[in-house]
């Protein structure tokens, strides 16, 4: 009978109006693509959605690999949740982690979307697909969008997984408030709020990447998602 506004939405995977986004990846089967994650974090962080960095599958992970994500993130302030659809390890932090509104999880296929749906929620009864032994990466097994209650409150959308996003109509001046890691010293930079950390002279970014104060691999791909958005171009709103 009507349409009512939308406060935000998301492409891939196609959903409105979520208050998190749960970017699932796994210390292996398949590897991570820390370059996905980065992506899925931009887009939620513009369309005021707060993202929660899921680590799934850590009863088949070394501590070292595990580490190593979280190691990736923990100056983001971001939640980093290190759970186990398994054998259930983080599952209830994580159920109480989405209870405060609607969430949508992502990531990679086969890095166990719907095993997490089930794990926080057996009576969902969701297909599981397997990993393919050659390729180490999954099968999509969610065909369609659809909204699930969770049992300590609040709702999650069950959607199709995918394993690219095209970064595209952001203005690239608005990507470096997504890694709020470079807000520290963001304002030491000689051209201020202007500079974007490329190829500027004097920008205390780059050189707090070379000190090792700020992530040289989150920096990099940073780049990459600056030159996909001017390959790409933007429509500015």
């Amino acid at each position: 009978e009507e349409i009512l506004p939308r406060k935000n939405r998301l492409l891939r995977p196609a959903v409105a109006n979520i208050d998190y986004l749960g970017i699932v990846i796994s210390p292996r089967d398949p590897a991570p693509d820390y370059l996905l994650v980065d992506k899925m974090i931009v887009y939620s962080c513009i369309q005021d959605i707060e993202p929660i960095i899921i680590i799934n599958k850590i009863d088949i992970g070394d501590q070292s690999e595990i580490d190593e994500i979280i190691d990736m993130y923990k100056d983001t302030g971001w939640q980093v949740l290190p759970v186990s659809s398994v054998t259930g390890e983080g599952i209830e932090t994580l159920s109480y982690a989405f209870s405060g509104g609607i969430t949508t999880l992502a990531g990679q296929s086969g890095v166990g979307k719907s095993s997490l749906l089930n794990a926080l929620h057996p009576s969902f009864d969701l297909e599981v697909g397997e990993i393919s032994a050659k390729l180490k990466r999954g099968r999509h097994t969610t065909r369609y969008v659809e909204l699930l209650s969770l049992p300590h409150g609040g709702m999650v959308v069950d959607t199709p997984g995918f394993s690219s996003m095209a970064i595209q109509n952001i203005d690239e001046r608005f990507v470096a408030e997504c890694y709020p890691e470079f807000e520290k010293y963001g304002h030491k930079c000689r051209f201020g709020s202007r500079c974007i950390h490329k190829n500027e002279p004097d920008c205390s970014i780059k050189e707090n990447v070379d000190r090792g104060n700020i992530s040289k691999e989150r920096y990099e791909r940073y780049i990459k998602i600056l030159e996909e958005i001017e390959e790409r171009g933007v429509e500015y709103r």
